[in-house]
């Protein structure tokens, strides 16, 4: 699908900002470049549009030299995402979403039919369309710089950290909706970010780069379990070890099988007697077939025990949830870098199979450090 041959910057100077690349990306591949500021990622990125155009070497997609094609076609034919979301803020959402294909003389009907069926890829109602970016979120805004990125079905797209700017929770949010997105779609994605949590959740494989060169290419596994060099080992981060365990990979594996729950319709002294029963601070809310609705705590029922008697009365149903499948690395992220004390995990109708919790991480932690060493001492007595 993309191949780079020898491909180099060289800028005035005699700086070379990417210095002899060579790389092949496949059809429906998503790639992620990630390296410390000033490695050569973005620059990299933008020769395959040729908003920067390469010093040596050639870049090839689908087999055709991009310096070959009409500019103005080559990038038509690629999508372009970036951190920034530049949607034109005089131009309502179908306006926007449809400016390639308008460009391509797509007839008016096909636009609004395409602009239609690429909002219900991201659950966004079609009334969006007659609306302007200034009256929709950041998450939402960022949804829309991707679907016109889609929206005249290029085969490739190019993202410059196009999540950085957002907050954690859309962050979160969004990529995996749009690592979903991705997979049904099948788009070949070319991802540059800083950030090696997000490379880890999104990539296929990984490019490392250092000062212009690839220092490593693999899957996500491959670089956590044999890091390159030592400069690759203090990138990834001593703390990821956790996810580097090859007999750990899905939270299933982890989880706590038997959480504690509440129905909506018990009375808050008898969420206070099952939390004194189990010893916790907090009950999972579910029905009758075991569907979590929610959460309550102790904090909850303080606020509210002169104001309600019913559990449903006050549970909170904003609870961040895991599916059965999710590898155990982007949970851990969630946990500890968004101070989690658990995540619930469930199959794909919503219904609560376990907890993730952080006495679950240490375990594993354990496990991975000193379970090795324990079993060789077992073996030698």
């Amino acid at each position: 699908m993309l191949k780079f041959n020898h491909v180099s910057k060289v800028y005035d100077g005699g700086k070379k900002a990417v210095d002899g690349m060579n790389l092949e990306v496949d059809k429906g591949e998503f790639i992620v470049f990630i390296g410390p500021s000033g490695c050569g990622k973005t620059t990299t990125m933008k020769m395959i549009n040729r908003l920067i155009e390469p010093s040596e070497g050639s870049i090839h997609i689908e087999g055709e030299n991009i310096l070959e094609k009409d500019l103005v076609q080559l990038r038509r034919e690629i999508g372009y995402v970036i951190q920034q979301i530049g949607l034109f803020p005089h131009m309502t959402i179908e306006e926007n979403i449809s400016l390639v294909p308008k460009l391509l003389k797509w007839p008016e009907d096909k636009r609004r039919s395409r602009a239609e069926e690429l909002l219900q890829l991201v659950d966004m109602e079609k009334s969006y369309l007659e609306r302007y970016p200034n009256e929709l979120s950041g998450g939402q805004q960022q949804r829309i710089g991707v679907l016109r990125a889609l929206a005249a079905d290029p085969p490739l797209i190019l993202m410059d950290e196009p999540f950085g700017a957002l907050d954690p929770i859309t962050r979160d949010a969004l990529q995996e909706e749009f690592k979903k997105l991705q997979q049904s779609l099948g788009k070949t994605i070319v991802f540059v970010t800083h950030d090696m949590d997000e490379a880890l959740k999104l990539a296929d494989r990984i490019v490392i780069m250092r000062e212009g060169k690839l220092v490593q290419v693999g899957t996500p596994d491959e670089i956590l379990r044999n890091p390159a060099d030592d400069f690759v080992e203090e990138f990834i981060g001593k703390e990821r070890l956790v996810q580097a365990r090859p007999s750990i990979q899905t939270v299933e594996q982890i989880m706590s099988a038997d959480p504690a729950t509440v129905s909506e319709d018990k009375s808050l002294s008898d969420a206070i007697q099952i939390m004194k029963q189990r010893r916790v601070d907090s009950l999972l809310v579910v029905d009758e077939r075991n569907v979590l609705k929610g959460y309550i705590d102790i904090e909850i029922i303080d606020q509210n025990r002169k104001k309600a008697t019913r559990v449903g009365d006050v549970m909170s149903s904003e609870v961040y949830t895991v599916k059965e499948g999710t590898l155990l690395r982007d949970t851990v992220h969630k946990i500890l870098r968004r101070g989690m004390k658990y995540v619930p995990v469930v199959d794909e109708e919503n219904r609560l199979l376990g907890l993730v919790t952080r006495a679950n991480l240490a375990d594993v932690v354990y496990d991975s450090i000193w379970g090795e060493e324990d079993n060789l001492s077992t073996v030698n007595v």
